[in-house]
């Protein structure tokens, strides 16, 4: 069977994997120059940042099998077990970042990069994967797992009856600052904050979180800030961050900043199944079964279970 996945997020790459493992030929597809989606890792000089997903934690039984391997092999390891108080339940990172995880699971598969679909149709009992540079890939199937509103606008030229519930999914934004500093923050350990204000969703620092070799600071503002200041100016917006955000630098020298926009962060509902199919089209990613690390996951692998059986 020939299979293409769109995106190179863990949905994708997961999908991919599992498809390779069992024999079948599979090319993956990624607009972006490199794979991960919003497991995301940037370096600004001798600085590294998680500016995507933080970390993750693994709820269910074949999850954390999957974890257990990965920390076997030095792919991630465990951060801290809470922020705050603490709950004793283990948070896990990307030993080098999250990333990490991203770039052992592409290993070995076919991944295409700055390659941006944008068309499925069907062709003489297949399916044609467009990309916008007019190169056409002719597949038996197709796992999408990009944001839903980009695989809706793939699906246009298709007759799949997909669900209200899937295509009313919205999502929201995250306006996010990256911060490199030189001195003491008021981030305290283990270096992530939840919720610690009214502005910001995640402060994280890289350096103490253990990926970074200086002070480098991650700050996502909320659903509310993001939604509020999307349209504003850009360079505006970011200086409002900062100045948010100075209470948490403390004394530290601002040493270098960037701003980063996540326009699909989370879904702001989700489609109750890990994987939605017909036709040998099959949907997955964060938007089922639970935004979180391990629902991209095990999405990515129920995609490929459903064309496997």
């Amino acid at each position: 069977m020939q299979v293409v996945v769109i995106g190179a997020g863990l949905a994708g790459l997961c999908a991919a994997r599992d498809l390779v493992d069992a024999g079948h030929s599979v090319t993956v597809l990624e607009k972006s120059r490199a794979s991960g989606g919003r497991c995301a890792t940037r370096r600004i000089g001798d600085a590294t940042f998680d500016h995507g997903a933080q970390f993750f934690t693994a709820r269910s039984a074949e999850f954390t099998a999957m974890v257990e391997q990965w920390i076997t092999l030095g792919i991630v390891r465990e951060w801290c077990r809470g922020f705050g108080a603490g709950d004793g339940h283990s948070r896990y990172c990307g030993a080098a970042g999250m990333t990490t995880i991203a770039k052992h699971l592409a290993t070995g598969l076919d991944v295409r990069y700055n390659a941006l679909a944008f068309d499925i149709r069907p062709e003489g009992g297949a399916w044609v994967v467009m990309l916008d540079d007019a190169s056409r890939f002719v597949a038996d199937a197709v796992v999408v797992t990009c944001p839903i509103p980009q695989a809706l606008s793939l699906l246009a030229h298709t007759d799949l009856e997909v669900p209200d519930g899937i295509r009313t999914i919205t999502y929201d934004k995250t306006i996010a600052a990256l911060v490199v500093v030189q001195g003491g923050t008021n981030v305290p350990e283990p270096g992530g904050v939840q919720s610690g204000d009214a502005v910001f969703s995640f402060i994280a620092d890289n350096h103490r979180k253990g990926i970074s070799a200086c002070g480098a600071l991650t700050f996502h503002a909320n659903a509310a800030f993001s939604e509020e200041h999307w349209w504003n100016d850009a360079d505006a917006t970011h200086r409002l961050l900062l100045e948010h955000a100075r209470p948490w630098i403390s004394d530290a020298t601002i040493v270098d900043h960037q701003p980063k926009r996540w326009r699909m962060a989370t879904p702001r509902t989700i489609w109750p199944e890990q994987s939605w199919a017909q036709r040998q089209i099959v949907l997955a990613g964060d938007a089922f079964a639970g935004p979180r690390v391990e629902g991209a996951v095990l999405s990515g692998r129920a995609a490929a279970r459903h064309l496997l059986t």
